[in-house]
């Protein structure tokens, strides 16, 4: 993967206002930026038999994951698939209030679909952390990785009101189930985990009041039975 620093430019202009996600960082910092390996979009497992495949591993070996298997799983998950924007998992209205991030040993990254680049959150491997906040469950500690999928509600409730909890709900699910099907071509381990505490997920990633936490998916090499 190839790092590049980007300079965040702050525009001092009076009254200027801006409804874009915030950065990664600080504005003014340096965010470092990671150009991840182009996905593929072909392979030797068909959709029926990733279907049949997918259980949930719960037992990681300590083996990392690879630059190209990082890549694809979350292109699966949030990856952009048109050049309008349309992405791999259905949105209402094409607002896409999801954020994906993921956590291993090199810290966490916040996953950018548009570029299929990763942004530097923090250099910290906050997976102890997560664990901790996801009630001591051992696949959280021992995955290779950890994705987050969050939301920010406001973005789909600004057009469809009070159902936008559900919609938002429902994307969530969309992102995390094209992850686990992935992982399970990819021949990798995951689980879909709900129980945590949302307010400690909030806290360890750094995440903004408005950004919730749905879902956090833990992925590795399969260490014995499902």
């Amino acid at each position: 993967m190839r790092r590049i620093a980007i300079v965040l430019v702050l525009a001092l202009l009076a009254g200027c206002g801006s409804q874009a996600p915030a950065p990664a960082g600080p504005v003014g910092s340096e965010v470092e930026v990671i150009e991840l390996p182009p996905p593929e979009t072909s392979g030797t497992m068909s959709i029926e038999q990733t279907l049949a495949s997918r259980r949930s591993v719960r037992q990681f070996t300590s083996e990392p994951l690879s630059e190209e298997e990082l890549s694809q799983l979350l292109w699966a998950a949030q990856g952009v698939t048109s050049r309008a924007g349309k992405r791999t998992a259905p949105s209402a209205g094409g607002l896409y209030p999801l954020e994906l991030y993921v956590a291993d040993h090199t810290g966490v990254h916040r996953y950018v679909p548009r570029d299929h680049a990763l942004e530097l959150r923090t250099a910290e491997d906050l997976r102890p952390a997560l664990h901790d906040a996801a009630l001591g469950q051992d696949a959280i500690a021992d995955a290779a990785a950890v994705f987050a999928v969050t939301a920010v509600e406001a973005r789909t409730e600004a057009k469809y009101g009070n159902r936008a909890e559900r919609y938002v709900k429902l994307e969530g699910g969309h992102a995390a189930q094209n992850l686990l099907l992935q992982a399970v071509a990819l021949e990798l381990g995951a689980v879909p985990i709900g129980a945590f505490g949302d307010l400690e997920i909030q806290r360890v990633l750094d995440l903004p009041a408005e950004e919730e936490p749905l879902y956090l998916i833990a992925v590795g090499h399969p260490s014995g039975s499902p």
